[in-house]
Parts: structure tokens; sequence; C-alpha cells
């Protein structure tokens, strides 16, 4: 002995549960790291998902158009069938191209 008395006795390192710091054990320590983990980086990750889900995601009441028909090629079809004449497929044609 060197003729100073430890407060933390014999040979142990003071986070093990030295009198009066009850709180910075290294289980404690490990606890208090949980904790923050749990009420702190968690909210804040899932807020950052939920303004980049609130910025990128579909408008609502758009559908993606799959490979799906364009107007002209709807108007094509009603002609072919015989549902509208060739005055009329006509007009609408450059209709459809003034709007496009």
């Amino acid at each position: 002995m060197d003729g100073f008395v430890h407060p933390y006795g014999d040979g142990h390192h003071m986070f093990e549960g030295w009198p009066g710091f009850p709180f910075l054990g290294w289980g404690m320590l490990l606890l208090w790291l949980l904790v923050f983990l749990i009420l702190v980086i968690l909210p804040m990750v899932g807020f950052i998902y939920l303004i980049l889900y609130l910025v990128l995601r579909e408008p609502a009441g758009v559908q993606p158009v799959l490979g799906g028909d364009t107007a002209m090629d709807v108007l094509r079809q009603r002609y072919a069938r015989g549902d509208i004449d060739e005055e009329e497929f006509r007009k609408r044609e450059r209709e459809l191209e003034r709007r496009g």
C-alpha cells in the first residue's frame, strides 16, 4: 500500500459500483446507451424515413401508365372498329395533336 486509501477499494476499477456513483457501472452505461438508442436515434431515423416517403411517393389518384393505350391509340381503335367516321377521326386527331 502506498499510504493512500483508495476510495474504490482493492484494485477494482472505479466504475464498478463506486459508492456514491451507482450509475457509473458498465451495465448502467449499456442501459443508458440502449435507452438513448430507443428514445432518440430510432425516432430520428423514423422521422427521416417519413419525410422521404412523403416527398418521394406517387401523388394520390395518379396511376402510372404501364404500356397502356394513349389517347391516339384509342382514337385509332375506335376508327378501326367503325365507331367513328373518317371526318370525326381527323377532327379529333388534330385536337389531340394541338394538346400534345
